[in-house]
């Protein structure tokens, strides 16, 4: 599998760990940066490219994932959902990034390096890699009607008001 890993400076020595520990799995990792430590730099588009990267492989069959991190893992989740057919999830425990891939089929995780130790963000990760979205019915059913409503405005069959 592809695995796309973008961080800012918050980030920027837990991504070596992350990418090393990802591709001793056998993984393929593409680093979206940054390459050198900025205290100034913007997490954004670090985040973008790596999001647009999942998408566009996902969109062409290749099997990909995304992990983006900084010192708390939000601004990042957030970057990354701004990106069409993105479902970010924020993992905090092995809990969350299971049920980011069997609930929502979520195909990038942020994490937040200011807050877990290294070990515990590992497992995160491995638990999120690990997990295949199940494809019940009820979490296809609502995944699609976020697909709907981010290419269209609107959910048929639901008020948005």
């Amino acid at each position: 599998m592809r695995i796309h890993v973008a961080t800012d400076h918050a980030g920027l020595e837990f991504s070596a760990t992350v990418r090393e520990h990802v591709a001793a799995q056998g993984h393929e990792v593409v680093d979206h940066g940054p390459q050198h430590y900025d205290p100034l730099d913007d997490y954004p588009s670090f985040c973008i490219n790596a999001a647009r990267a999942v998408a566009r492989d996902q969109a062409t069959g290749v099997e990909a994932l995304g992990i983006v991190f900084g010192g708390s893992g939000n601004g990042e989740q957030i970057a990354a959902n701004k990106v069409r057919g993105i479902r970010a999830a924020l993992v905090w425990s092995e809990s969350t990034a299971t049920l980011a891939r069997e609930h929502n089929d979520a195909n990038v995780i942020a994490i937040g390096a200011r807050q877990h130790t290294v070990d515990e963000a590992l497992r995160f990760i491995d638990v999120f890699l690990a997990t295949p979205f199940p494809g019940d019915e009820r979490h296809a059913r609502r995944i699609a009607q976020l697909a709907e409503y981010e290419s269209t405005g609107s959910i048929s069959g639901h008020e948005i008001d």
